[in-house]
């Protein structure tokens, strides 16, 4: 498969997000969940690209309803669209190839900053062309964290924050970026020690989890286990000590 392709097909969707006509068209899909046109129509526009060039593979988006299984691609047209409605810079296109067993291909690009973030298995990962590395395995008061509370996900907010609460309380500092493909894929380039969330699903997070390997960085649901990429997960990732302390936290504040 030819991923320099794919990777040009994101790149050109991702322009989409510079429509102001499709920008400010915006739904709500329930409480705090935002949809625009630019989601719609990237979602589309490269399920239809993807069907030309691989019509044997699977198509999993946010957009459309339901999980797929088997080899797949795994969209998120728009992480972070709450961002996006508010002119916070902070969005991405994010796309994995999934073969069944495991994420073989993912890139995620922000439109604004132009950072672009690819990873095949097994040949590692980069940021505009750059190998990418894990952040050194620092002690924790030295550990920058990122944590998602999910803004559709309010009934986990006690959680979500005694767990906030204790690991700020031990690291060096938090950050909400509030987008999740981004914020990992920060972890796989060093930028971000640790990062955990109640609830993710696969198109959140398939991409960046290949990075996060590729990179020697941890990364499971909260009861340790590997990650799927079939339903809904909670999800932690790290540099090792982070990790082992983001999991032992949350362990102990979970409800």
């Amino acid at each position: 498969m030819e991923f320099n392709e794919i990777i040009e097909l994101v790149i050109k969707s991702a322009d989409l997000v510079f429509d102001s006509e499709l920008k400010n068209n915006v739904n709500m899909k329930g409480t705090a969940d935002f949809v625009t046109a630019v989601d719609l129509k990237i979602s589309s526009y490269l399920k239809n690209e993807l069907k030309k060039l691989t019509p044997d593979i699977g198509f999993m988006s946010e957009e459309e309803e339901g999980f797929s299984k088997g080899k797949r691609w795994i969209l998120d047209p728009i992480d972070g669209t709450t961002n996006l409605v508010y002119d916070y810079n902070m969005s991405s296109v994010s796309l994995a190839y999934y073969n069944g067993t495991k994420v073989e291909f993912g890139v995620i690009y922000n439109p604004f900053n132009k950072d672009l973030f690819t990873a095949i298995s097994g040949e590692g990962a980069y940021l505009n062309g750059q190998k990418l590395e894990a952040a050194p395995d620092r002690e924790l008061d030295s550990c920058l964290i990122e944590f998602g509370a999910g803004s559709t996900k309010k009934q986990y907010t006690e959680e979500s924050f005694a767990i906030a609460k204790e690991v700020f309380a031990n690291c060096l500092d938090l950050r909400r970026i509030c987008s999740s493909a981004l914020a990992i894929a920060y972890v796989a380039a060093g930028k971000l020690n640790g990062y955990f969330e109640r609830v993710l699903k696969p198109w959140d997070y398939a991409a960046a989890v290949l990075m996060l390997e590729e990179c020697g960085a941890l990364s499971s649901d909260w009861e340790g286990k590997p990650i799927q990429f079939e339903t809904p997960s909670s999800f932690v990732c790290g540099t090792p000590k982070a990790y082992n302390f983001l999991l032992e936290t949350i362990q102990k504040n979970k409800q």
